[in-house]
Order: structure tokens, then C-alpha cells, then sequence
């Protein structure tokens, strides 16, 4: 049922578009003008001080025609342009400007010339749209505006507004202080900054209340909307310093981000994770079960990196928490800290290097040895092992590998059926092993007694999986000439002193696990981890999710969509359609998955729901989490 309480009033310029349609036309008229730069700053200059009040809108709009040097053949292709520039959020709630056309009216300093075709595509009549309107010489130049609209004078709007003389609230939706007058004024209600396209301190500071966009506008004022809850309210937490692309990545699809260089403790995490929707960590963060106990409104936690094991995946599928992490992201730089560790473990580099430090000249053959010809053995044969069998078979090694999953050859790879066969034969063994808890001490003294005497041992991949006393044994004893070890049985949450019993040992290269720690590869994982997100508050989809059954849907455009995630006994479906068919939904579409604990559905509607059959489905028994999603 339509409110017809309520008046509408919005601006034009950098709120229904993203731009100020004056700059747009500057770019058209002046685009052979070897001022042209220049030119359109001086005119942007002029709009921000009239849309301010630093001078007086009449000034504003005096000089900057002056310098446009626009004909009337130009509005045309100023119109195409400003149809592919509307507000991304005004653009996806067409249907509000459909159904309370009656109630919304445009008042902008703006003109109408270019403001009317573009807003009769969103069903405000002529009649609805108070502007400027252009003067032109006979030639079809603008030479100036007609000075007795009363939008052409300074506050023009405030006396547009009075003659209008509107019944019920109004509400102006505007960017600028010239906006926030009316209300200033006193005949209008309320003012919402609208700051999708532009932040202007001076209006939002003034601001009932500040809109990033239309969704949060339309929320606060319960109006239909096309997502149910603006992205704007969905708060994101990013710790340890994750890469600025994966701010820049979430804040541009309209969340609210804030990143903390550090990583937090159990307790400090506790306290900071209510209210957020969405945590962000990297290796060092623990999110246990009594972090999420604290989570009241937590959906996803994105693992920055490739392991999980800092994160309780069960009780995360408890709480309806949907996990996503970077498998692939830092494949390659692990893959080249490998290949670069095996040559300066057969060429001594690291202990030359040393000794040239530490002021002695060792020039010598002895213990340096060419890779070519050589044995590689790969332990784990996964996206890292494969590419790195690549790469050493491309330097001339001979490579074998041996995972417990049947895993096909990559080039001339030879598999091996047990891992004491792999140990036998390899002169450099390197681990490519997952954080499965069973692969504890994996590498240990019995392991390191089957390896080749004068053999190699390098781990990148946990620090659990190697007994270092064991290692530290074979490297002071001989029967290892060399290690590289980028991982460690514990490691600390921030960066300072560190002790080793590895420490000191020649031969042995020692990183502080950097192995996936490359700019390139921290900007795919800026990339990766925060679209599987995004996807997932976005559209439903749980594609990669590391522990939720997985559902990969396109973006319903002419519907609703509902999200239930549910403990996975039997019945639950019948109730949910049941559910569903007391309240006469239509359903399109309806997609589930389920593992053995919990199933999750999508359900898709083509008509309009009552808001009870929400209450409804959260009242399902054995409902984990319900969600709608627009």
C-alpha cells in the first residue's frame, strides 16, 4: 500500500546520476580545446562552490556557462551520455520510482533540457521536475539560463519548495548543502545525504541522516527496495594487514570495511568481532568457538591464505558461518621459493653468503653441486606439487612424488606407491602437505633414517609435519647436508624475536613463513577471497566454500530470493514448503545442498511475500540461520 504521507524531493546531479551533467557537456564542447583540462577544473571548481554556497548559485551558473561554449546540438549526446551514468543504486530500484511516482519530485539547479528525458525513464513526469532551462542565441549557442526561474537565484530551491507547497513530510534526497537548505529552512523534514557518488562534508555534516546510498535511504524509510538490507550496514573486519585490494575491492561494492594491520587475541577478538558481519584473517587469528559464541551477526569468515586450521571449521558450520579461503592465489610464489631453495641448498649459497658476511673468503667447489640430473621428491602432489614437478623437470631434475590420493603424473614425473619409496631415492625432498591433523610429526626421525645420506629436506608447507629435534639430529649428525624451513611447530602472532633450535646450523635457510608471501600473490588473494564473498552476500552462491555444501545460482533480477541454512535432519524441507505453500508464495526456483550436518537452500520467489511467512521460516525447527537477500 502505498504512503501518501510522504513527499519525495531529489536532487539531480551526483545523486540520481553518478556526475555533474555540466562537466559531462565541458567534456563534449571542449574536446579539441588544448585547454580543455583546464578549462573543465575551473568549471568543476565553480559547481562545488555554488553546490557549497561558497558563492551564490546564480555565480556559479553564470561562469561556468560562460566557459562551456555549448550549442544545443551538444544536449543530445549529453542525454546518451547521462543515460549510462545513473547511480548504480538508483539504477537497481527502479521499481520504487515506479510505484510512489505520484510522490517524487526533482528540484535541481541543473536544467531541464537534460534532466526530463532522463528521468521519464524512471516515470517522473515534466510536470514533477523543477529545473533551469537554457537560453540560446540564434545561431543555437548557450548564452546564459532564464534568470527569473527562481532556481536560478542563490537558495532558489528553498522558494521552489514553499510555491510547491507539498502536504505530509518531505524529504529531500540531495549532495549538497544547496540540498540541505531546505531543510534548513524549515520546509522540509528531513535531509538525506546522499554520498553513492560524492562526499561532501559541509551537507553531511548537516544530515538527518547519511545515505550511501538509495538502499539505506529506502531501508530507514521501510520502502521496497531491490536488497533487503543496505550493503552499507554489512560491516567487514579485515585483520593482519591483508592487501589494500581487498579493501578497495569490498568498499567499492558499498560495504563498510575497516582493516587492522595486526592480528588480535582470542580475547581482544571477542570483544571487536560483535556486530561484524564479516571477518577477514590471515594465518595468525584464531577464530575458535568462543569467538563465534560472541558473533552475533557474523555470515563469513574469509582465510586470506591457504590453510584453515586457525579457524574452527565445525563450529562454523554450526552457526550457519559460511568459510572461504585462497587455495591457488600463492601457488606460484610457494612454487619459486622452492625452486630457488633447492639451488642454493645444492650450491652451499647460503653458507658462502654467511662466511662472506661474516668477513671470510671461502672460495670452493666441495659441497656444490648442479641441480641437472638430480632426484626430486614431492610429497604432496597437490596444486603446489604439480607445479612445481613442472618447473624442476623444466631445470633438468628428475622428479617423483608420492600422495596418499591417486594423483595422475605431470611430464615425466614418476610416482611412488610409499613414501619410504620417495625417500629412498630423492637427493632434495620438499613437503606439500595439508594441515590435516593426522600428518603430525609426518616427517620424524624414522622418516628421516629412510632419506638418502647427504639429502635435502624442505618444508613450506606446516610447521607440525616436521620433528624438528629430529631434524636438528640429522644436520648436526651429517646424515642430512642441508634444510629449508619456512614453517614451525609454533610461531609467533607478531613480528619480533624468534628462537629455533634450528638456529645457527650451516646449511640450513631459514624464513619466517613467507613461502606465499609475494606482492603478486597477496593481490590475488585480495582478489580471490573477497569476490567469494562478495558472491555470497550478494547472491547466495557457497562455490569454494571450505565447509558448506555448495550452490553456485545466478543473480535473480525479477524476484526474491531467501536464504535457510538448517541442521540436516529429515523433514525440514517438507516444513519449509509447507511454510511456504500456507502463504501462497510462488516459488521459481528452489536449490539445495546439504553435507551431513547441515543442508542449505535457495529459494526463489516471482511475487510479492508477506513479511510474516520471514517470521515463519526463522521458527522452522533445527533453522541454523535465515536470510533474505532482496
Amino acid at each position: 500500500m502505498i504512503d501518501v504521507s510522504r513527499k519525495y524531493i531529489f536532487d539531480f546531479d551526483s545523486t540520481l546520476t553518478r556526475v555533474e551533467a555540466l562537466d559531462i557537456l565541458a567534456e563534449l564542447t571542449l574536446k579539441d580545446n588544448p585547454k580543455k583540462d583546464e578549462i573543465i577544473k575551473e568549471i568543476q571548481k565553480m559547481t562545488n562552490m555554488g553546490v557549497d554556497g561558497e558563492i551564490s548559485f546564480t555565480e556559479s551558473l553564470e561562469r561556468r556557462i560562460q566557459l562551456l561554449q555549448a550549442h544545443k546540438d551538444d544536449l543530445e549526446p549529453l542525454v546518451e551520455e547521462l543515460r549510462q551514468k545513473i547511480s548504480k543504486s538508483i539504477e537497481s530500484n527502479r521499481e520504487f520510482f515506479h510505484t510512489y511516482s505520484d510522490d517524487i519530485y526533482v528540484i535541481s539547479g541543473g536544467f531541464k533540457e537534460f534532466i526530463d528525458p532522463i528521468v521519464k525513464e524512471f516515470d517522473i513526469p515534466s510536470n514533477k521536475v523543477y529545473a533551469n532551462t537554457f537560453k540560446f542565441d540564434e545561431d543555437g549557442y548557450i548564452i546564459g539560463f532564464d534568470e527569473k526561474n527562481v532556481l536560478a537565484a542563490h537558495n532558489g530551491k528553498i522558494e521552489c519548495l514553499k510555491q510547491l507547497n507539498l502536504e505530509g513530510e518531505v524529504q529531500v534526497i540531495g549532495d549538497g548543502y544547496s540540498d540541505y537548505v531546505m531543510r534548513e529552512a524549515g520546509i522540509a523534514d528531513k535531509f538525506f545525504a546522499y554520498t553513492e557518488n560524492v562526499h561532501r562534508e559541509k551537507a553531511t555534516s548537516k544530515a538527518d541522516h547519511i545515505a550511501p546510498n538509495l538502499d539505506e535511504f529506502l531501508f530507514v524509510n521501510d520502502l521496497p527496495r531491490k536488497i533487503s538490507y543496505p550493503k552499507n550496514r554489512i560491516k567487514i573486519l579485515l585483520l593482519e594487514n591483508v592487501h589494500q585490494a581487498a579493501v578497495d575491492n569490498l568498499s567499492k561494492d558499498g560495504f563498510s570495511v575497516e582493516l587492522l594491520k595486526t592480528s588480535l587475541s582470542e580475547e581482544e577478538l571477542i570483544e571487536r568481532v560483535k556486530g561484524i558481519h564479516v571477518l577477514g584473517i590471515r594465518s595468525k587469528t584464531q577464530v575458535t568457538q568462543k569467538v563465534l559464541d560472541a558473533a552475533d551477526k557474523l555470515l563469513v569468515v574469509g582465510a586470506f591464505c591457504i590453510g584453515t586450521t586457525q579457524i574452527d571449521l565445525d563450529a562454523c558450520k554450526k552457526k550457519g558461518v559460511v568459510v572461504f579461503n585462497a587455495p591457488y592465489s600463492n601457488t606460484r610464489s610457494v612454487v619459486e621459493l622452492a625452486i630457488g631453495e633447492i639451488i642454493m641448498l645444492m650450491r652451499s649459497v647460503f653458507a658462502r653468503s654467511m662466511e662472506i658476511h661474516s668477513g671470510q673468503w671461502n672460495k670452493t667447489a666441495a659441497h656444490s653441486r648442479e641441480v641437472r640430473g638430480k632426484k626430486l621428491g614431492i610429497v604432496g602432489y597437490g596444486n603446489i606439487g604439480k607445479q612445481l614437478s613442472v618447473l624442476a623437470e623444466a631445470i633438468g631434475m628428475r622428479v617423483y612424488y608420492y600422495d596418499v590420493s591417486d594423483k595422475l603424473a605431470m611430464g615425466n614425473a614418476v610416482k611412488c606407491n610409499t613414501l619410504e619409496e620417495l625417500l629412498n631415492v630423492s637427493d632434495v625432498v620438499t613437503l606439500h602437505i595439508d594441515d590435516n591433523k593426522a600428518n603430525y610429526n609426518f616427517i620424524g626421525e624414522r622418516e628421516i633414517a629412510q632419506m638418502k645420506d647427504g639429502a635435502m629436506l624442505i618444508n613450506l608447507s606446516r610447521g607440525f609435519v616436521v620433528n624438528i629435534p629430529a631434524l636438528v639430529a640429522a644436520l648436526k649428525s651429517g646424515k642430512l647436508a642441508g634444510a629449508a624451513v619456512d614453517v614451525y611447530p609454533k610461531e609467533p602472532g607478531i613480528n619480533g624475536e624468534f628462537v629455533t633450535e634450528l638456529k645457527g646450523l650451516p646449511n640450513v635457510i631459514l624464513t619466517p613463513h613467507v613461502g606465499g608471501s609475494t606482492e603478486e600473490a597477496q593481490r590475488d588473494i585480495a582478489d580471490f577471497v573477497p569476490h567469494k564473498i562478495m558472491d555470497y552476500i550478494n547472491t547466495g552462491n557457497t562455490v569454494d566454500a571450505v565447509n558448506f555444501p555448495n550452490i553456485r545460482l545466478p543473480k535473480q533480477e525479477k524476484g526474491h530470493r531467501f536464504l535457510h541454512i538448517h541442521r540436516n535432519v529429515p523433514g525440514i524441507m517438507a516444513k519449509i514448503n509447507k511454510v511456504l505453500a500456507s502463504y501462497e508464495m510462488n516459488v521459481s526456483g528452489q536449490y539445495l545442498s546439504t553435507d551431513n550436518e547441515v543442508g542449505y537452500v535457495i529459494i526463489d520467489l516471482d511475487k510479492k511475500y508477506n513479511k510474516e511467512v520471514m517470521k515463519a521460516l526463522k521458527k522452522i525447527e533445527n533453522t541454523i540461520k535465515f536470510r533474505v537477500l532482496y
